[in-house]
This record gives structure tokens, sequence and C-alpha cells, in this order.
């Protein structure tokens, strides 16, 4: 009889913790003035990054590959400043996923960074346009993950409506 309260509550404890980790992802949507090429080389190459991300940045597009950014105009990349994401997985114009290798020296989160990843989403719309999805994962119920869970949510639609700009021209 233990064994079947054991296996109930187990049961019950998966199904109520379920949703509640899937509730822990992030989501910035919307619609990019281009077509996936060309949404996807400003995503993964060094020229693209630089015309829109941030002042300093680089990217080795492989799997382990670095994508480096300091969004300080006086910086330079390898300073204290610059954030490091490592490309963990990409499938050409479809999807990048990138998970930060080392948080600048004065980012707020430190501990909790190494548990999140970001996925980006590249789909065609109908009328030529790109729909980017970015999901950010990873996050989790303390006070700390949920601050920084906050920090990104902001981030990442400013990083959306940053690409958006770029391609209003």
């Amino acid at each position: 009889m233990k064994s079947l309260a054991w296996l109930c509550l187990t049961v019950v404890s998966l199904l109520l913790s379920g949703p509640a980790r899937a509730a822990e992802s992030i989501v910035a949507e919307g619609v990019v003035g281009a077509p996936v090429a060309e949404v996807w080389r400003a995503w993964t190459t060094t020229e693209g990054l630089k015309a829109w991300l941030a002042p300093h940045v680089d990217i080795d597009l492989k799997l382990d590959g670095l994508m480096r950014s300091h969004y300080d105009p006086n910086g330079s990349l390898g300073d204290p400043g610059t954030i490091e994401n490592k490309v963990l997985a990409y499938e050409p114009e479809r999807m990048l996923s990138i998970k930060v290798a080392k948080a600048p020296e004065k980012f707020p989160f430190k501990a909790k960074i190494g548990d999140m990843w970001t996925v980006l989403y590249f789909q065609p719309t109908a009328d030529g346009k790109t729909l980017l999805r970015i999901v950010g994962m990873g996050f989790g119920a303390d006070d700390e993950s949920q601050r920084m869970k906050a920090f990104f949510m902001q981030g990442n639609a400013y990083t959306l409506a940053q690409l958006q700009k770029h391609f209003q021209k």
C-alpha cells in the first residue's frame, strides 16, 4: 500500500511540476521586415551583427563557436564588459541556440546565468518576411532566477525591436 501511495504522490508531483517548468520560459516574438536569409545573416555573421546589435561583436558560427558582444562603444571585445555566448546548435535559416559562456563582469545574475539558454526560430511568412521567435529557458523559481527572467524578458524584447528597426530602412 505504501508503494502505491508513493507512486500516486510521484505522479501527482510530476504532473504539477511540468506546467510550472514550462511556464518558466520566456518568449519574444515578432515579424521582421526581411526574408529569412537576410535575418539569418543579421544574426549569424559578424558583419550582420555589427549592423544592428552592438558596436563590438563577432561570431564563429559552428558548434561550440563563440558569439562575443560588447555594447559599450568605448569597450573592446575581450575586456571585462564582453558577453560571450556559446553556439549550442543551429539549423541554417531555421534555428539558432546559444548559451552564455561568460557574462560581463558587472552582470547581476552570475550565479544563475549558467542555468539558462536561448533558442531563436526563423520562420518565413507568406509575404516574404520573417517571424522571429526568441525563447529563453532554464529559469528557476528562486528569486535570483525570477529577476534574471524579468531582465531577459525586457532584453529580448528590446533586441527584437532593434532588429525590426534595422530592417525598416
